[in-house]
């Protein structure tokens, strides 16, 4: 007769301590009852943000939580734990029922720390914690509209995992940290005065340094007072101010407690009773509790191997983090503040592109102890691996840009390359070695990525490694490459990406999806990307149709077709500049930048703009950006063509063109390329035979010089090619793919583009024109767009609940020969006669 084991708590280290179980061979001896209070059975609280926008339980469930078809396994959802007799050994249910046990693991998990402030259990205030809790904030934020404030007390892990849901949900979100930076725990100084800035950037509003002083309600929501006297009238508050172990059950039981709280346990994870096990948040393994998933699932796996006999002891715990909140990449691994004896630091902080990185080291620089990344955590997965070990080169350019990067084969065989569940390279690579041929099959046999998934990038580069053909899948919701997306919803006139996700995806989408999916729409429809639900997919800068700078603010680009403008229009632009305060300089695109705008005049700068004949010249998106050109044969005495009027007439075509990536034209009017057209994804130079048409060229970290299409060319048979050219990259490239790459990546090559573009081959020439046609003839100015409509126009605020109160932290530096941003905290940078 088997044995009873009784499991209070069904997250996810209970959920995986049933696995760890009921997998060994040995597992029959035990039947196990599982008590879940929750109405859901474990999901991945992980990810609880995800919930939001999709609004469905079952994209979090975690796979097997319901033990379909395991008789010895007796799940009970929704009937919790009131009770535990220890010399009885039984346990009473929230139903009433008394069962007995052989062995108790208690999984309980953790509560939200609510702090004692004045107002905290008013109506309005929510915490952060299960599917429950984020139901009732929806309910909460649907009520107070869109763009309603909402303030989350508490900077760390948690915090800004909230912050990040409530600006999923359309609330302007304000996030509160009484110490003087965000996550404390995981980033240093430096690290979290640039994740400050970033997440600001992104319409978070940061209040560090600062507590709760109280919350007042008010007939319209809340207030909350700030300890330096400040409030903020709000719609709702979401406690996130950290999490304290469930131990209550243990503690009427008589078990032994923690002084901070916590279930004693020792390294086996067995409590003061011989019979009873805490596994996961509640447990204070020797006094300590962890708040992480992968310290919880090791302890699950040992509680797991102890009833089976065995002897495991808990190892410590890997406290690596890593997360991506509204697109800013965070990690912390290893000893991240430096705390080991004569540990040293090197650090590569880069404000202007928003990035730091910091390794700590030994004394002799030779082993990595740990380090943090903050803007671009690319690194995290061949760093943290490395912890302990001896760098493979110089500290300092294993995170620099131009330095020396680590591939997934420099890892010994030995090094743990999934820390959330202990899963090492030399495991990984075995299963490739035994058939595991993607990250689907790799995930089944060794359980590698299937928690916070930071792993699966040096997954998918040593099953790269090792010859396997990767999947083309955009992302974990769309299994199509984007290509096949492209032909989906041009093909099925699929105008939403809701509708999209729901036929061919699944999940909530993420932020690789979503401007994919933006930008398909937007070339395949003229329907404006602000217009309803795209909105809410656009980059950061789509959002507010401008490129944000270092400082917050934003840059104004005013089309200028092949570089020309009337002197009536370069009035207005000085006219514009001096009125708002904002610094001008001239392209290498032949246009005039405005710098320093603040969000909330964007409408008024282009109203004037737009007034003057002027457009959007669209610097912010992926789509044609200028089209450059010398002053040909009008005026120059040895041009051959007029490029001039050539550029004008295809930027005139090309205009508001979205695609995989930005493109930028050239037309030179001479061989002498004064137009520099053939560093250009399209290339035209001027020959007296007609013109010449070249293709992916392009500049930046790896320039490439455009190569020949095709040479003497017409005005109509060059427009004709170069559509084919562009509705074919638009159609076929990868997410993000300059043209340069893109023609490199085709099967046959710059061949086979001449063979589709020139002759026509796959048969499709018409097709492509005819896309092109269509985009031609509904373009509209996206600027002009917004200035029409109320409801586009009310996005262009700093501040939702003050629409005419300026950004504060915006600060420049006009002491020197121009006019320079400030970033709050940090010293000015002195600039150049």
């Amino acid at each position: 007769m088997s044995k009873s084991v009784i499991v209070i708590g069904h997250g996810m280290v209970g959920h995986r301590f049933v696995e760890a179980l009921r997998s060994r061979d040995d597992a029959d001896t035990w039947s196990v009852t599982v008590l879940c209070d929750e109405k859901y059975a474990a999901y991945d609280r992980v990810g609880l943000s995800s919930y939001v926008g999709v609004w469905d339980s079952k994209e979090l469930a975690l796979a097997g939580n319901d033990y379909e078809g395991d008789a010895l396994v007796d799940l009970r959802i929704g009937e919790g734990a009131v009770s535990i007799d220890k010399d009885a050994r039984t346990v009473t249910t929230s139903a009433g029922n008394v069962l007995a046990y052989d062995a108790l693991v208690m999984a309980t998990g953790s509560y939200p720390f609510v702090p004692p402030v004045p107002g905290h259990d008013g109506e309005g205030c929510f915490v952060y914690r299960t599917l429950d809790d984020l139901d009732g904030i929806r309910a909460a934020s649907e009520r107070a509209g869109q763009g309603a404030v909402g303030v989350v007390v508490g900077g760390g892990l948690l915090g800004l995992e909230a912050a990040h849901a409530l600006s999923l949900m359309g609330m302007t979100a304000h996030v509160v940290e009484h110490n003087p930076r965000l996550m404390p725990m995981q980033v240093d100084e430096g690290g979290g005065a640039l994740l400050a800035r970033l997440v600001t950037r992104l319409g978070l509003n940061v209040h560090t340094g600062v507590g709760t002083a109280g919350i007042t309600q008010t007939d319209n929501g809340i207030v909350v007072e700030l300890s330096d006297g400040t409030t903020i009238d709000a719609s709702l508050l979401v406690f996130s101010a950290g999490v304290r172990p469930r131990d209550q059950l243990a503690r009427a039981a008589g078990i032994g407690v923690g002084e901070r709280g916590g279930i004693l346990t020792d390294l086996g994870c067995k409590t003061s009773d011989d019979h009873i096990f805490a596994v996961g948040e509640c447990a204070a393994v020797e006094g300590r509790c962890y708040g992480l998933v992968a310290p919880g699932y090791t302890t699950a796996e040992i509680v797991a191997d102890r009833l089976l006999g065995g002897a495991a002891d808990f190892p410590g715990a890997d406290m690596s983090t890593k997360l991506k909140l509204m697109g800013v990449d965070v990690a912390s691994f290893g000893d991240a503040m430096a705390t080991s004896p004569g540990a040293l630091e090197v650090v590569l902080s880069d404000a202007a592109k928003g990035t730091y990185a910091k390794l700590v080291v030994s004394d002799d620089a030779k082993i990595l102890l740990g380090g943090i990344l903050v803007g671009d955590a690319s690194a995290y997965a061949s760093l943290r691996p490395l912890v302990g070990r001896e760098l493979p080169g110089d500290p300092a350019t294993l995170i620099s840009p131009a330095g020396e990067k680590l591939g997934a084969g420099s890892l010994p065989d030995d090094a743990e390359v999934c820390s959330c569940n202990g899963v090492t390279k030399g495991a990984i690579c075995s299963a490739i070695a035994d058939g595991a041929c993607d990250i689907a099959s790799v995930k089944a046999c060794t359980t590698a990525g299937t928690t916070c998934g930071g792993c699966l990038p040096t997954v998918k580069q040593l099953l790269a490694d090792s010859g396997v053909v990767m999947s083309k899948a955009l992302c974990e919701h769309f299994g199509q490459s984007r290509a096949e997306l492209f032909q989906i919803v041009q093909s099925t006139q699929t105008r939403t990406f809701s509708a999209l996700i729901t036929k061919y995806g699944k999940g909530a989408g993420c932020d690789i999806c979503k401007p994919v999916v933006a930008s398909i729409l937007a070339s395949t429809d003229s329907d404006h990307i602000l217009h309803r639900q795209q909105a809410s997919l656009q980059d950061t800068n789509d959002h507010f149709l401008a490129n944000i700078q270092k400082n917050g603010t934003y840059s104004v680009v005013p089309r200028m077709p092949g570089g020309e403008v009337t002197p009536e229009q370069l009035i207005v632009i000085g006219e514009v500049a001096r009125d708002f305060g904002l610094y001008t300089k001239v392209t290498g695109g032949q246009r005039i930048d405005l710098f320093g705008a603040r969000v909330e005049q964007l409408p008024a700068i282009w109203k004037r703009l737009v007034d003057a004949g002027m457009e959007s010249g669209q610097a912010y998106g992926k789509s044609l950006r200028t089209v450059k050109s010398c002053v040909g044969s009008s005026w120059c005495r040895y041009g051959v063509q007029d490029s001039v009027g050539m550029a004008v007439d295809l930027e005139n075509r090309y205009r508001g063109l979205r695609s995989p990536h930005k493109i930028k034209f050239g037309v030179s009017g001479c061989a002498r390329e004064c137009a520099e057209a053939r560093g250009k994804d399209v290339g035209i130079i001027a020959t007296e035979n007609g013109w010449n048409l070249y293709v992916g060229g392009n500049g930046g970290q790896s320039p490439k010089h455009a190569q020949l299409l095709a040479g003497g060319l017409d005005d109509v048979t060059l427009v004709k090619y170069i559509d084919r050219y562009l509705m074919f990259y638009i159609r076929t490239a990868d997410r993000l793919q300059r043209t340069a790459p893109w023609v490199e990546s085709l099967d046959g090559g710059l061949d086979h583009l001449k063979a589709v573009v020139c002759e026509d081959s796959l048969g499709i020439g018409e097709e492509l024109e005819a896309l092109m046609a269509k985009h031609v003839e509904g373009y509209q100015d996206e600027w002009a767009g917004v200035l029409g409509d109320p409801e586009k126009l009310s996005r262009f605020v700093s501040f939702v609940n003050a629409p005419d109160e300026a950004d504060p932290t915006v600060v420049f530096d006009e002491t020197g020969v121009r006019k320079v941003p400030v970033l709050m905290g940090m010293p000015s940078i002195p600039t150049r006669r």
